[in-house]
Parts: structure tokens; sequence; C-alpha cells
């Protein structure tokens, strides 16, 4: 049965993931040392997160510009937004709950980017193996775009299969800026974002159309400092109610 959702200004669709436990990090057993240790994390309210990473017409509808690299064809808008650094990002979220941020499902909330942990539950949908659908990389084209079949560039979000929970674009495509400073000590148990302080580094997940298929799997960590930007960095949107 499909999840409630509800779509924005600009026709993106969010979709409802409800409370729920999960193991966090690498517990196939074969990824790296940041994704250790394992841990159990509560999901313990409800949110709202992306169907597809914001797209290029998106960011340029709410911030007047558009700083991506791949912006040739008709068709551009609809690829993610690109070489966007997290500062940016906060502005643009900014901007949004300003000026975009009306009762969804006569609830009221706020837009944020999602927790590690928010993203990883989104991400394995249910799942303990590498990826939603299983171990086996050659089955990964089906689900995102990375170095192995994305020719060198983005491409429009939504193209690809979904995954359990009908989220698109999780693996591959396009690295997603997390709320988290990234963190060494992996051990904290909560779905809150985790703050280091005097920390410029921040938790970057998913992997992109230039990474090879192992950095696209559910637990593979990546981070960058607040203001890199970068044409394999772009934002996912959660909406929070509150």
């Amino acid at each position: 049965m499909s999840r409630p959702r509800f779509e924005d200004e600009f026709g993106g669709s969010y979709i409802l993931i409800e409370p729920g436990n999960f193991t966090m990090g690498d517990v196939v057993g074969d990824g790296l040392a940041r994704e250790l240790p394992t841990h159990q994390v509560d999901i313990d309210t409800p949110f709202f997160i992306g169907q597809r990473p914001v797209t290029q017409i998106h960011w340029e509808s709410v911030m007047g510009y558009n700083p991506s690299k791949f912006q040739d064809g008709w068709s551009s808008g609809l690829r993610p937004v690109d070489s966007v650094s997290r500062a940016e990002c906060m502005e643009f979220i900014l901007r949004l709950n300003e000026s975009f941020n009306s009762p969804r499902l006569s609830v009221d909330g706020l837009w944020r980017l999602p927790t590690e942990a928010e993203w990883e539950y989104c991400a394995r949908s249910d799942t303990e193996t590498k990826w939603c659908f299983g171990n086996f990389d050659g089955d990964l084209d089906e689900y995102g775009w990375h170095a192995g079949n994305s020719g060198a560039s983005t491409r429009e979000v939504g193209l690809k299969k979904p995954n359990n929970w009908e989220i698109y674009d999780i693996y591959g495509l396009i690295s997603e800026w997390c709320q988290d400073n990234y963190r060494t000590d992996y051990s904290i148990p909560s779905r809150q974002a985790a703050y280091v302080d005097s920390s410029e580094v921040y938790a970057v997940r998913g992997g992109s159309w230039f990474t090879e298929s192992d950095s696209t799997r559910s637990s593979s960590r990546s981070f960058a400092n607040f203001d890199k930007s970068s044409d394999g960095i772009g934002l996912r949107l959660v909406w929070e109610p509150i």
C-alpha cells in the first residue's frame, strides 16, 4: 500500500516515514572502519522525506540562481542540483521555512536536512543487506546512477527503481548533505543529529554519479567541509511535523 505523502509548490513529493528500530552501520561485515561499531537506533517520531533529491528548478525557484555543473539540455531542471555547499543548503532551507512552509496534511512542520540516522533508516528500508535489493552490486544499475553507468554526468531524478519505501535515487546520482557533523565516534544510538563543538565537517551520504558502487551502499559514509561545493554533492529534504 502506498505511503501517505504530500506535494510541495515545486512538484516535489514527500512520503511518510514511520517510527521504528534498526541496526546502523556495516552489518554485512566488509565495509570501512568508519561504519563501525554497528549500533541500534530508535526512530521515535515520524517525519516526511523527499522521494527525490532537490532538483535544479526547485533550487533556482527559491534561490534565484543555479550553481549546477550539469545544466545542458531541455530536461536539466529535473536533474539534481549540484555544487551546493552545506552553508548554501542551510540558506535554501531558511528561505523555504520563511516563504514556503504552509501546513502539510493539516499539520505544521519545518524543512531541514535528514540526520545520518534518518538517512540510513530510509535507505535500508527494512533491510540489513548492502543495498535494499541485496548484496550483489550487479543489480545496482536498476536502482542508481554511479561511475559504471552514469556516462560521467548526473541524470534526471526518478529514472531508476525506488527502494522498498518508494524513495528514488538514494543510491548514487548525487551525494546528499546530512544535518550532522561527521563524527568518528559512531556509537551514538540516537536519530538526533550529532554535533561536534567547533567542527566545520559534515556527514554526506549516498555516493554519486562518479563514485564506485561500494560508495553507494546503505551504510557507506563520507564527509565534507561546510563550504565545499562539488558537482557530486546535493541535498534531499526532510519535513518534520512540529
